[in-house]
């Protein structure tokens, strides 16, 4: 049983993204179950940022309020967080161009504002970081998330039934709550219930699994938009090249300014590990649908990045 658990575990990623496009083209091509599509559709919207929220609340009952120390290179990490996702959505708002290639950059902006996964600082545990300070950084880029995203959003994407302000608002009140709720949740728990704040670190191993259910959901999300858009092959292949070329930028920078400060580790992982199951849903609820390709190939590069820093490791301690 514990090999299999393991096996499973080792291979969640592909598991759960094989699982949500055949769950898609399960529920689309089979007939009789068209009725219950619109109830289906229903519950994904709500599942979605509800395992979210539940991953993120396990993962910051973890943490020690005492060991979130900010740190100069979390600044200049955030700076950069900050200034190219707006250099982005300046193109975007100013620049006029097809929709079709308003995507590829609908996509790079997702993949750069979006916050660091709850899962690096296990990542960079293994690889010889500071899970502490990563632990932080995390905390800080979900607090610049639930800013950013709802000021840039409507303007990137504006509907023509809201304002801005009210458009403002919407992203806010779904946003902010999902990304800052937990961590004020956790403390409260941590301070006013601690046998439930005990018992839910029982569970901290539940929000890997929650990350694994949630993934699967946003693929078949992804999948949905891939078959339903009309744009051409060469686009959503632009699209997916767009997360690579962020990928790869973040974790780059990230290196160099965390190496700067004795924390190359901790800064690669912090600014080029990406909570892409919340990355994807912000694009599909809130930009071009399409645009969800972006941060769904971010999974691949990102974990192609870890998987070969891991292997890199271990072979340099064999040596």
């Amino acid at each position: 049983m514990g090999m299999i658990l393991r096996f499973l575990k080792n291979w969640t990623l592909p598991f759960a993204m094989i699982a949500g496009t055949l769950g898609y083209f399960f529920l689309a091509k089979v007939s009789f179950l068209s009725p219950a599509k619109p109830y289906i559709n229903g519950l994904v919207s709500f599942l979605t940022p509800t395992l979210i929220f539940a991953q993120l609340l396990l993962t910051f009952c973890k943490m020690e309020v005492r060991d979130l120390k900010p740190k100069y290179w979390h600044g200049w990490l955030l700076m950069f967080q900050t200034f190219s996702c707006l250099i982005v959505a300046a193109l975007l708002v100013f620049c006029p161009m097809e929709e079709t290639y308003r995507e590829i950059f609908e996509a790079a902006m997702v993949c750069l504002v979006c916050p660091t996964a709850t899962a690096a600082a296990v990542i960079t545990g293994k690889l010889g970081g500071s899970a502490s300070s990563l632990t932080t950084y995390t905390l800080l880029s979900n607090f610049l998330a639930a800013l950013i995203v709802p000021l840039v959003f409507p303007l990137v994407e504006p509907n023509a039934d809201l304002t801005f302000f009210i458009a403002f608002l919407k992203i806010l009140s779904k946003v902010f709550p999902l990304l800052l709720f937990p961590f004020f949740l956790a403390c409260f728990l941590r301070v006013f219930a601690p046998k439930v704040h005990r018992f839910l670190v029982g569970f901290h191993d539940a929000a890997f699994y929650l990350w694994a259910v949630a993934l699967a959901i946003v693929s078949g999300q992804t999948v949905r938009s891939l078959v339903n858009s009309e744009a051409p092959v060469f686009v959503e292949v632009l699209i997916a090249l767009a997360g690579l070329v962020t990928c790869c930028i973040q974790f780059y920078l990230g290196k160099r300014i965390g190496g700067h400060y004795k924390e190359r580790i901790s800064g690669g992982q912090a600014l080029g590990q990406k909570n892409t199951v919340l990355a994807i849903w912000m694009a599909y609820t809130y930009l071009n649908p399409l645009s969800a390709v972006g941060p769904g190939s971010y999974v691949l590069w990102q974990n192609i990045i870890n998987s070969w820093q891991l292997w890199k490791k271990r072979k340099n301690e064999c040596q």
